[in-house]
Formats: structure tokens, sequence, C-alpha cells
């Protein structure tokens, strides 16, 4: 069974399930997993935020009238083209590995994160490649993927209408079901959540926005020798520019627009000093329009839907 095979099975129990947040079915493993070798050799952790790609509900919009799930849309299939040659893009420009990818739960971001994975792992860069359907053999040591619940949608009627949201304000998925999504051998089982359940329905924006930056932070602190890529929503990658590049307002976050950021890390006597982030933009501002003007208290989805 190929990877993009795989993908396509999955994805489809996926949306047919009624599952739930909890307790893994599985049984957690005791041995832990290695992440790929994680030596920082410029002297920089290197994070990515990133959006994910074309939704299905924004091109189709009597696709809601019939789904089970409205408010979990999947990616249409240039959204799964354009993931992929973003990932591809990132492969190519930063000359360093990325060693673990985090990932939103909802189906956009975890069909978003495969494409960009399949481009990430495979063994053979192929420039014609358009999808992870074009990638025979991927190299399985190269990354390791984790699920984030923090990383998840704004889950408020701003960012989904509330006619499509679940009736009891709970967003149902199982973590041990959507982690089967990516090939068997790169998914970390045991990593643990910086958020071990999903936020409140109508959570406020501002805590929303300070829920995105606490796990940007989080996750880099708990793996400072590792480069990150996290796949999240259009108010998540907006958040994390205006939060790390002082005195921006974001107006605008294209389909698979990504922040990189970096920061210096050190080991000294044992421990790992880390210095301020900063965000780069020599490889160009990869889909994010922004202004220098005083900070807007707008959410970004207003003007791009996450």
């Amino acid at each position: 069974m190929t990877f993009s095979t795989k993908v396509k099975k999955i994805t489809f129990l996926y949306k047919q399930r009624s599952i739930s947040v909890g307790k893994r079915k599985r049984k957690k493993k005791k041995e832990t997993m290695e992440s790929p070798k994680s030596n920082v050799d410029d002297g920089y952790q290197n994070i990515f935020v990133m959006r994910h790609g074309d939704r299905i509900d924004n091109f189709e919009p009597l696709w809601v009238s019939t789904a089970e799930r409205p408010w979990d849309p999947p990616l249409v299939q240039d959204g799964m083209i354009r993931a992929f040659r973003t990932g591809q893009r990132i492969r190519s420009q930063i000359g360093f590995p990325i060693h673990r990818v985090f990932v939103s739960p909802f189906l956009r971001c975890l069909q978003t994160a495969s494409e960009v994975v399949a481009a990430l792992s495979a063994v053979n860069v192929d420039p014609n490649a358009m999808s992870s359907k074009d990638v025979p053999s991927i190299d399985k040591s190269k990354l390791k993927v984790s699920i984030e619940l923090g990383l998840c949608e704004m889950l408020n009627s701003v960012a989904i209408r509330r006619e499509l949201a679940p009736k009891d304000g709970k967003f149902d998925f199982t973590v041990s079901d959507i982690e089967t999504m990516f090939p068997e051998g790169m998914v970390d089982h045991n990593v643990d959540m910086v958020y071990k359940e999903l936020p409140k329905w109508e959570e406020s924006v501002e805590g929303c926005r300070d829920r995105y930056v606490k796990v940007v932070k989080a996750l880099a602190d708990k793996y400072p020798e590792e480069n990150l890529l996290l796949v999240t929503h259009g108010e998540g990658v907006g958040t994390t520019f205006s939060t790390f590049y002082k005195d921006t307002t974001v107006y605008e976050v294209d389909y698979c627009a990504y922040v990189e950021m970096r920061r210096q890390v050190s080991s000294e006597d044992g421990s790992v000093k880390a210095g301020d982030y900063e965000v780069v933009l020599s490889h160009g501002q990869a889909g994010i329009r922004f202004s220098h003007d005083p900070v807007s208290y707008e959410p970004v989805i207003s003007h791009s839907p996450v």
C-alpha cells in the first residue's frame, strides 16, 4: 500500500466515524521513540508555523449541506497539491532538517501535514512530483509526527458558523485513529500534548491567540535542539507572525502560508540555553501579508477563513 493510498483509506474512515477525544484506545508503548538526529549545526533552532491547504467548503458551498461533519472540511485536490509543493519548497530552501511535525486534529490540517511529510521525507526528490501520489518511497527516519490539540481551530462562532458546529459543543476526535493517517513508524505516540483536551466552545479570540502562542513556545522549549514544523489554522499563523515580528498587523494569510522563526541555542553544563525568537524573511513572506501599522485586534479569520 502506497503512502497516498493509506491517506485516502483513513480519510474515508475518519469522515464516517463518530469519534471522541479522551484517552487513547491503544496502550502506550513503553519504549521511547528516538527522534532523528537532533543536532542544530548552526547554533539555531528553527520553527515553522504553517496554515493548512485549500478547504473544500470554500470552493463547493453545498458540501456542508450533506456532510456528516460540516465543521471539519477536507482539502480539495488543489489543496493537497499546494501542501505537497510547499513541503518541497521548504525542503529545497532551508538547508537543514525538520525533526518533528506537530498537527492540529482537524482533517484539513492532517491532510496538509500528510502531504508535507511526504515531500520532506521522500527518498528521491522529484521536481515534477505534484503530490504524495508521486512519491514511491519515503525515509521514515527523517522526522516524527505528533497530534497537538492546542493547535486546533479557533473554537467559536467567529471561525465556525454556529449552525455547523456540533449541537452539544463537543468536537469529536480520537487521536489514536487520526494518527494512522501517517506512515507507521513516523508517529511518536509517547509525546505528551501541551493541551490534553480541546478548548471549550466559544473560546474568546484573545484566549485563542494566547493558546497558539503558548503552544508554539512550549513545543520549542520542549525540543530546543530540534527543528519543528507546526501545521495549524490561519489565526494561528497570523498570531504567531504578529507576536514575534513586533508592531505588525497581519491582514491576510494564504493557504499553506507559513511563519519561519529561529532562535540561538547553546548547551552549557548539561543544560540548553535559548535566545529570543526572530522571524526569518530571507526566504520571502511565504503568503503572509502584513503592515507595520499598530496592532489590530480584529481576528485574521475575519479576512481569511481558517
